[in-house]
Order: structure tokens, then C-alpha cells, then sequence
């Protein structure tokens, strides 16, 4: 019966999994209750949405390019950052001309980590999961991330029952029985998994289902526009991907070689 120490293992993983992802869900749904008020009286910043749309380091792509685009800050196609104004408007940018440092001159990859992890982003976030908007203590604790888990424990469960048919068994167990028992748990897993693209999708790492409803609203404002905040709001939701300028493209892509 050396298919039942495999058996095991198969229902832990997806049970676990799947209880994860009904917490996540429940939290969700929690958070959502309170930020729905503030989703209604409220419009995102583009700081604000950069971090519910990426996180902490879309946070600092946007400031980067923000201040490149005005002219405060250089960004080299060879992958330097030099500073053109000392005199940063907002904490953001600040953090950013901390990070490039005295020198006036720094690698972009380590300043885009260290405004990542500056205290300004950290304050963001903390005000953004206080109004509801945000995914309380950033990664790991979303629907993104347990829906994340039940695919991983899909493949699992997957996994466990092919090696278990592939073992000798007993000549009166007969095999589509243990495939059967291995379809139980693969069935909760692939259940979850509809049942969270039915409620919860598009699944967001970072932002609350409010905070997505006010992304969604930013998208439509903006969508249509041509002026420098719809192209920064582009930036902001879509990431570098929606940089156009070649040389300003070419200085971030060297960042993502070398990040």
C-alpha cells in the first residue's frame, strides 16, 4: 500500500492550499467592506496607483521616470542615474536623490531597490492599507498569492498520483481506484481555482478589490488623454512597458538586465 504514503502527502498539500486561499479570500472580502467608502470619496495619487499596481518597486520606476522626463534626473542609456536637480519636490523624490547619494551619480539598479525600500514607499503603503486600497502587509497574504499556491499544490497532487500509478499495487486494488483517490484532491484544487477566477478576478497582489475599482477608474480617465500625468498614470498602471522615449527605454531595460 506504498500508494497511501503518497496519498497523504497529495490531501495535505491541496487541503492547505485551499484553506489559504479561502483565508486570503475571506480578508479580501473584509478589507473591501471598509475601503468601498473610501474608494467612492476618494482619487488615487500616481504614487498611489504605481503601488497598487506593482508594488513598492513600481513606485520607484515612476518617480524615476517622472523625474527624467522632467529634466531633474538623467538616465543613461549605459545604466547610470545622475542627478541634473538636487532639490527633490516630494519625499519620493527625495528618496531617489538619497539613493543616487553625494556623488550626484549612481548605477540605476541599486537606486531603484533603495527607493523601493525607502521610508517614504513604506509610509505609502501603510496609509493605502489603512484606507482599505491595499493588500494588508504587502505580498504573501493575497488572493494573488494563494491562488499561486493551489496551482502549485494542483501540480503537486498531479505529481504524487502519477508516481503512485506508476508503483506496484496490490493485485486486488485495482488502479482506477487510486486514481480515483487522487482525483479528489486534484478536484478541490482545480474547484478553488474556478471558484477564485469566478469572485476574485483579475487576482491583484497588492490591491484590495477597492483599490482596483479606483485603478480602473484612473485607467478610464486617462485612457483617452494625451497630456503628461495620463502618460505618467500609463507608467504608473502598466509599468516600463508603457515608456516610450527610446533613450529613456533603453536606460530602464539595462536596469532589468542588471537589477
Amino acid at each position: 500500500m506504498s500508494w497511501l504514503l503518497l496519498l497523504l502527502p497529495a490531501w495535505a498539500v491541496a487541503g492547505t492550499a485551499c484553506a489559504r486561499l479561502c483565508l486570503a479570500a475571506a480578508r479580501a472580502a473584509a478589507v473591501d467592506t471598509g475601503g468601498a467608502a473610501a474608494a467612492r470619496e476618494r482619487e488615487l495619487t500616481l504614487y498611489e496607483a504605481a503601488f497598487l499596481s506593482g508594488g513598492p518597486r513600481r513606485v520607484a520606476d515612476l518617480t524615476l521616470v517622472s523625474m527624467a522626463r522632467r529634466r531633474r534626473l538623467l538616465l543613461a542609456r549605459t545604466g547610470w542615474a545622475t542627478v541634473v536637480d538636487p532639490h527633490g519636490r516630494d519625499e519620493m523624490e527625495r528618496s531617489v536623490i538619497g539613493a543616487i547619494g553625494p556623488g550626484g551619480q549612481s548605477r540605476i539598479a541599486p537606486v531603484r531597490a533603495a527607493t523601493a525600500a525607502a521610508d517614504a514607499v513604506r509610509g505609502l503603503a501603510d496609509r493605502l492599507v489603512e484606507a482599505g486600497l491595499a493588500v494588508p502587509d504587502g505580498a504573501g497574504n493575497g488572493v494573488a498569492d494563494g491562488v499561486r499556491r493551489v496551482r502549485l499544490a494542483a501540480a503537486a497532487v498531479s505529481a504524487l498520483g502519477a508516481a503512485a500509478l506508476a508503483l506496484p499495487v496490490p493485485p486486488d486494488v485495482p488502479r482506477h481506484l487510486v486514481a480515483l483517490w487522487f482525483a479528489l484532491p486534484l478536484a478541490l484544487t482545480l474547484g478553488c481555482l474556478v471558484l477564485a477566477r469566478i469572485e476574485a478576478h483579475p487576482y491583484s497582489r497588492w490591491a484590495s478589490p477597492a483599490g482596483q475599482r479606483l485603478l480602473h477608474a484612473l485607467a478610464r480617465r486617462t485612457g483617452g488623454a494625451e497630456d503628461d500625468r495620463a502618460y505618467l498614470a500609463a507608467v504608473a498602471v502598466r509599468g516600463i512597458r508603457a515608456v516610450g522615449e527610446p533613450e529613456l527605454r533603453a536606460a530602464l531595460a539595462h536596469r532589468e538586465r542588471h537589477g
